[in-house]
């Protein structure tokens, strides 16, 4: 580095302001968000997630950001999900030093490069034109893995066929069995890794009715078609098929549906939304293999604890028997260093490549599982931990 360099280098991060200043003359404050907003008009312009969410509300409708971006009601949780891992403190420990970090874990018998996957998440061509296949691509580039929402806008086969990743299948459930079952049995043939159970129900987002956020026709049709709806056709009025779309849903499901699903798969079964030891419990005497501590990202109904807070509890009432995992809140690395401290085996992203999604397409999901990685890394860097199975509760202090 040239002298001249390293002394303008050292000057700036001291603190000094270079260029001239008139004291008397009052500055207008700029937000960080305000500032971040005006410079970045491009994914490798980004330095982290935040920045990541700028560019995709430049990028996209608004209507599909909010969709993406706002949770239920007054957003207590979807607050809270991101708040509660800032009330959790890091104290790394000194002079344990790390030359290099594995970061690489098994999930569900799959070997992952890192402990961060990609979480459910619908209506993604909403997001971009390549939607679900171009997530999965970031995926197989970062050698991690992909869950598939049964409402991402893509069949089970062209996910499948995407790219060679490890693949999980979220369900959401069919009145019709026979539908249902169908479904299943296409999972099964296309090789999928597990199923993704999710129970946790109460939707109710302001930005959607006040957008009128819908799917447009074409893409409600595909997605019921895809399902195996195959009566459903584009010649049907949107009220008609905006009907059947609303009745056709299961929303009685009761732990019952766990042995009959049981009868047609030999997938491993993860249940997604699980927030209290004792369903926690249950779910493992109805034979599930892991669980996924979840609240939705704050989507679902609002007041719920935030995911994390919710851990401690299910880890100390069923850490034996089966994996755990949690989503809802992660946006940093740390995030993910606390979550793993206090148990889960990995975690699980929704909005952070979702907006890389609409931010920049596969690039943009690749990049937010770049950011996060070397994010960790750092973490783990920070406190001595050369390996994701060496981090444990020690590093951490809970306010």
């Amino acid at each position: 580095m040239k002298r001249r360099d390293f002394n303008q280098m050292m000057f700036s991060t001291a603190g000094h302001l270079r260029g001239s200043v008139d004291s008397n003359q009052p500055v207008a404050p700029v937000s960080p968000e305000e500032n971040n907003e005006n410079r970045i008009s491009h994914i490798d312009q980004t330095v982290n997630i935040e920045d990541v969410r700028l560019l995709a509300q430049k990028n996209m409708e608004k209507s599909s950001f909010d969709y993406v971006d706002t949770g239920s009601c007054d957003e207590y949780t979807l607050r809270d999900n991101i708040q509660a891992f800032q009330r959790i403190k890091v104290l790394p420990p000194l002079l344990t030093g790390v030359s290099r970090c594995d970061l690489s874990t098994v999930a569900m018998g799959e070997t992952l490069s890192m402990p961060i996957l990609l979480a459910p998440v619908a209506a993604q061509r909403m997001f971009h034109q390549e939607g679900g296949p171009a997530a999965v691509r970031a995926a197989s580039t970062m050698k991690t893995l992909y869950a598939m929402s049964s409402s991402v806008g893509s069949s089970v086969e062209e996910i499948a066929q995407a790219a060679p990743c490890p693949k999980w299948f979220q369900l959401y459930v069919p009145k019709d069995r026979n539908v249902t079952r169908q479904l299943i049995e296409r999972v099964n043939k296309s090789g999928f890794k597990a199923i993704v159970l999710t129970v946790d129900l109460g939707e109710w987002k302001d930005a959607d009715h006040r957008n009128k956020f819908t799917l447009p026709k074409s893409m409600l049709v595909k997605h019921l078609r895809d399902i195996g709806f195959h009566h459903i056709t584009n010649s049907m009025s949107q009220q008609d098929i905006q009907a059947f779309n609303e009745d056709a849903w299961d929303l009685n499901l009761s732990w019952d549906f766990i042995p009959w699903l049981r009868k047609h798969t030999h997938l491993p079964l993860l249940i997604k939304g699980v927030l209290r030891p004792q369903d926690a419990r249950q779910a493992v005497h109805y034979g599930a293999d892991g669980i996924i501590v979840s609240n939705h990202g704050g989507r679902r109904l609002d007041g719920m604890p935030s995911s994390i807070d919710s851990l401690p509890g299910i880890v100390e009432a069923v850490e034996n028997d089966v994996e755990i995992y949690l989503d809802s809140g992660i946006r940093r690395g740390t995030d993910i260093l606390k979550a793993l401290a206090l148990g889960a085996r990995a975690v699980l992203i929704g909005r952070p490549y979702a907006w890389g999604l609409g931010a920049a397409g596969e690039n943009g999901v690749r990049k937010v599982l770049q950011l996060l990685r070397d994010e960790l890394i750092n973490a783990m860097v920070a406190t001595g931990c050369p390996s994701v199975h060496q981090i444990n509760r020690s590093l951490l202090q809970r306010s």
